[in-house]
């Protein structure tokens, strides 16, 4: 029976050395926490955040990683979050309304940053579609929230109301890459 217990043991340890130990991604926004519409100002200041964090991390993406899914992902996100910015800027400047920065989407934002500068290969393509993924989450969230606001200003609430379903795109789009890599 101890020879037995031994040879399980082996099994597993030899097992586990072989394993890469991998760095855990980290964890997706909360789905509440986002659930409640901001108001105007940090509502801004969160649309610019992703906006921002899309055009800095797909270029980041197109000099670190090699991988065709995720340069494609990050192609096109460079491309449509450019477009993004500058209907939010007009949508913003209509309503009146001024630039406050909201720090729980700061937050995500830097830490996947730094994250990913830090990283090469396929980490990095990992990684990169993992904090996708946690932004387009709390996008989809927020974007839903507000738009759906009575009391929101009325071009930044359709501006949220146009994003949305394109966050849900591209959140379905994160969701492929990060099982495809």
């Amino acid at each position: 029976m101890r020879n037995l217990v031994a040879a399980v043991g082996t099994a597993f340890l030899l097992a586990a050395c072989q394993q890469p130990a991998a760095t855990p991604p980290p964890p997706p926004a909360s789905p509440t926490a986002y659930a409640n519409p901001l108001p105007d100002a940090r509502f801004v200041g969160f649309a610019q955040t992703v906006n921002d964090f899309q055009v800095q991390s797909g270029r980041l993406a197109l000099t670190k990683s090699s991988n065709q899914l995720v340069r494609g992902y990050a192609t096109r996100a460079i491309d449509e979050y450019t477009a993004n910015a500058q209907s939010l800027s007009r949508n913003r400047n209509s309503a009146g309304v001024t630039y406050a920065p909201e720090e729980n989407v700061k937050s995500i934002a830097d830490d996947s940053m730094s994250r990913l500068s830090s990283l090469q290969g396929p980490a990095f393509d990992k990684a990169y579609a993992d904090a996708q993924v946690r932004v387009q989450n709390a996008a989809v969230n927020q974007f839903g929230a507000y738009g759906g606001n009575p009391n929101a200003s009325g071009p930044l609430r359709r501006y949220a109301q146009e994003m949305l379903p394109k966050s849900q795109a591209q959140l379905e789009y994160a969701k492929r890459l990060a099982g495809g890599v």
